[in-house]
């Protein structure tokens, strides 16, 4: 079992940058891939991004590339999302995952946290 709880989440206006965290406990944080899904109001959950067991290989969503960074410390057993140049529509609920497999498919991780709130004003 793995045990993920996210933060960071909040209101910020469009332009602007927020970083979310993800920190594990359980078994061994770095057995595991990691990714990040959204669910907008009345809308299916999505992948964001997701990286590799040792932070080696990381795979984006067109709509974030080259504004949000994946990355993990295994150390601290904590994955982040740096989410720069924020727009309305990037709010929505960030979830953290983990799994054998750093795919875009929610299938793919077995282990989910709660989820964080992230709002972007226009």
């Amino acid at each position: 079992q793995v045990q993920l709880v996210e933060s960071g989440g909040g209101l910020v206006q469009a332009g602007g940058s927020l970083r979310l965290s993800c920190a594990a406990s359980g078994r061994s944080f770095r057995i595991y891939a990691m990714g990040w899904f959204r669910q907008a109001p009345g809308k299916e959950r999505e992948f964001v991004a997701a990286i590799s067991l040792t932070g080696g290989s990381t795979n984006y969503a067109d709509s974030v590339k080259g504004r949000f960074t994946i990355s993990r410390d295994n150390g601290k057993n904590t994955v982040y999302l740096q989410m720069n140049s924020l727009k309305p529509e990037d709010t929505a609920v960030y979830y953290c995952a983990a799994g054998p497999n750093y795919g875009g498919r929610a299938s793919t991780y077995d282990y989910w946290g709660q989820g964080t709130q992230v709002t972007v004003s226009s």
